[in-house]
C-alpha cells in the first residue's frame, strides 16, 4: 500500500490559512496547465481526509473523489451519504490495513496537516509530491501537525511551472 502525501504548500510551508480557505490559490488554476493532476488523480484509488478537509470538500458541490474509496478521519461523530465514504476513528494504521484487506493499492492523503502529521509519525506516507506555491502565507495550517521525527527522503522529479509554482516529487528512502 502507497500513500502519498500530494499537497500545495506556500513558500513558508503552510497548506492553508488560519480559516483553512483555498483562496490563496485561485490566481494559480483555471489556466491549461493543470500540474500533473490528472496523471495523479488517475493514478490513485483511494482518498484520506480529515474532518475539516472532508467538510471545505462537500461544499464544493459535486463530490470532487466520485469514483474512490475515501476514508475521513474524525474524533467526532460524523454523518455522511456519500457513496465510498467511511468516516473513522481508526489509526491510520489500522486503515491501512482494512485498504489493504480491500485489495486497494495507492492513496491520497489529501490532508489537512495533522492527518499528514499523523501518517509521518506512525511511518506511513511512501511518497511525498508538493507543488510549492509562490506565495508566504505568514500563518496557517502547517504541512504536518504534531511532532515528526527525522526522515531521510530522495528527490525523485522535480518541475518548473511557468506560474512560479515548483512540483518536488520525494519517496521516502527505505
Amino acid at each position: 500500500m502507497q500513500i502519498v502525501y500530494y499537497v500545495a504548500s506556500s513558500v513558508d510551508g503552510f497548506i492553508g490559512p488560519p480559516d483553512g480557505s483555498l483562496n490563496w490559490l485561485a490566481p494559480f488554476e483555471g489556466g491549461a496547465e493543470d500540474y500533473g493532476y490528472a496523471k495523479f488523480y488517475a493514478s490513485v484509488d483511494s482518498v484520506l481526509l480529515g474532518r475539516r478537509t472532508y467538510e471545505q470538500s462537500l461544499a464544493f458541490g459535486k463530490w470532487p473523489y466520485e469514483g474512490k474509496h475515501c476514508w475521513v478521519f474524525s474524533r467526532q461523530k460524523l454523518e455522511t451519504t456519500v457513496p465510498d465514504v467511511t468516516v473513522t476513528k481508526d489509526s491510520p494504521r489500522d486503515v491501512v490495513r482494512q485498504m489493504k484487506s480491500k485489495g486497494l493499492r495507492r492513496a491520497w492523503l489529501v490532508g489537512g496537516g495533522e492527518l499528514a502529521g499523523a501518517f509521518r509519525a506512525e511511518g506511513l506516507i511512501r511518497e511525498y509530491i508538493i507543488s510549492v506555491i509562490p506565495v508566504m502565507l505568514g500563518k496557517g495550517i502547517q504541512l504536518f501537525g504534531g511532532n515528526g521525527t527525522q526522515e531521510a527522503l530522495t528527490l525523485v522529479e522535480s518541475q518548473r511551472y511557468a506560474s512560479g509554482i515548483i512540483q518536488l516529487r520525494y519517496v521516502k528512502e527505505k
